[in-house]
């Protein structure tokens, strides 16, 4: 799960031309969230050329919006309330719950057991069947953009957060069992992108420089790739994401390039004269390496991009990942002025992907001014209509919202609103890749039971 924020968070600088809060995928990027000035929109991406807005709610100044895979929950933060977390049953119209922190929410990441909050020096970890209140990590690095990282595999909800503002020291934590697994020592500067694969074995990071993008093994912290994005000059990297069967990592930045960098191991036996001459170079150098200092070695041991892409714009705000398609690989670019860029991938031979669609976010009406031209030949369209919060909220409900609530999906849960039975959650992998599944949970509207409440 990717976010970009287009503002500078609650408080940040919000010119008259700032529509774009922020911009999320969801754990198996099915969906994209679009946080505006104006409201948040939920979109559907299981097609290439057709972009389906499911909601649109007229909440105002949203900054964070993230949605549970492909369920009716979604956990919105807006800059009128900076301390608050709203929770809300989207296809019903309906606030499930809202708690509040003593400081403004930085990020908020969750999966199908955890949902964490993250703030500037603390992180809360909640149990999402009932969202009581696990663990409070204090007094952890200032950390003022909140940024970790949530592994999506419900069996192993590995949690990562710098561990120091300085250096780029990251810890590895097992939100499940509540315990520290690992430190890991990642880079020389401070950390600014982490993001999990799907199994939860590996990690990505890169820190403030971004020149290196490191993936280290989990949990046991090893470095398994380096990749450099480029050596000419500093970057802010906007976003990491894994493609959903490990093998390949999308980076984008402040510039007009995204990278895809291949996890492959250079071969052995057999495979030197298939090797083009910079992987041969490639492997000299890893075998000189060991007897060069780390700061030379280090330079020499780098795999260059597997795949690009070159946006039209650099300096804006990005979110990126790599998705399954009409059964293609995709990678997926959502930008700052409202535009989402579909391009398809060549897993073989890799090169310059090509761009197979692009989506405006906003209305037409929205765009004007924007004057930006297509890439390419493709046509650009508008998202489909979204249907309104007020014809949202009018859709007939089951009855009045209790304190008790035995699922979120649109028909009342899996078993047609019984509570899943604890040993089903617990015993395998929970489908929530649709409307007709999601964990029991009880939890109070009001926002107490278990979690910081009204804290201040």
């Amino acid at each position: 799960m990717e976010t970009a924020e287009g503002a500078a968070g609650p408080g940040g600088p919000d010119g008259p031309g700032l529509r774009f809060g922020c911009a999320s995928f969801n754990q198996d990027s099915t969906s994209l969230a679009l946080g505006t000035k104006i409201g948040y929109k939920l979109f559907s991406l299981t097609m290439v050329e057709k972009l389906d807005c499911i909601h649109e709610s007229e909440t105002p100044d949203v900054y964070i919006v993230e949605r549970l895979f492909s369920s009716s929950l979604v956990v919105v933060v807006s800059i009128a309330m900076p301390q608050r977390m709203n929770i809300y049953h989207f296809k019903k119209g309906t606030e499930i719950c809202n708690y509040s922190y003593p400081n403004n929410i930085l990020s908020v990441k969750l999966n199908r057991q955890r949902l964490v909050v993250c703030l500037e020096e603390s992180i809360y970890i909640h149990n999402i069947k009932d969202m009581k209140l696990l663990k409070t990590l204090l007094n952890t690095p200032s950390n003022p953009s909140g940024l970790c990282a949530l592994s999506i595999n419900h069996s192993h909800s590995y949690l990562a957060y710098p561990g120091s503002a300085t250096i780029g020291e990251i810890i590895v934590y097992d939100a499940n069992n509540l315990n520290t697994v690992t430190m890991i020592p990642a880079h020389d500067s401070p950390v600014a992108a982490l993001t999990f694969n799907a199994s939860a074995t590996k990690l990505a990071s890169a820190s403030e420089r971004g020149t290196v993008i490191r993936v280290f093994s989990v949990p046991e912290g090893l470095r398994l790739f380096e990749f450099r994005r480029g050596m000419k000059r500093y970057v802010s990297i906007r976003s990491l994401s894994f493609s959903p069967d490990s093998q390949f990592l999308c980076a984008s930045s402040n510039t007009e390039t995204v990278h895809i960098f291949k996890m492959e191991q250079l071969g052995h036996s057999g495979e030197e004269e298939h090797a083009t001459w910079t992987a041969y170079m490639g492997k000299m150098f890893s075998a000189a390496s060991s007897y060069l200092p780390a700061h030379v070695s280090g330079m020499m041991s780098q795999d260059r991009a597997f795949a690009t892409v070159h946006l039209l714009l650099s300096d804006q705000r990005n979110v990126c990942t790599l998705a399954m398609i009409q059964k293609l690989p995709r990678l997926l670019v959502a930008t700052a002025n409202g535009q989402l860029f579909i391009y398809n991938v060549d897993p073989v031979d890799g090169g310059e992907c090509m761009l197979a669609h692009k989506h405006r976010l906003f209305g037409s009406d929205d765009d004007q001014g924007e004057g930006i031209e297509s890439e390419g030949s493709e046509v650009t369209g508008p998202a489909q209509a979204c249907p309104s919060y007020a014809a949202t909220a009018a859709l007939p409900a089951a009855g009045p919202v209790t304190a008790t609530l035995t699922g979120y999906s649109e028909d009342g849960g899996a078993k047609k609103g019984e509570v899943i039975p604890e040993h089903e959650f617990a015993a395998g992998p929970v489908c929530l890749d649709d409307e007709n599944e999601f964990p029991p949970i009880n939890w109070c509207r009001d926002g107490t039971g278990g979690g910081p409440g009204r804290r201040s």
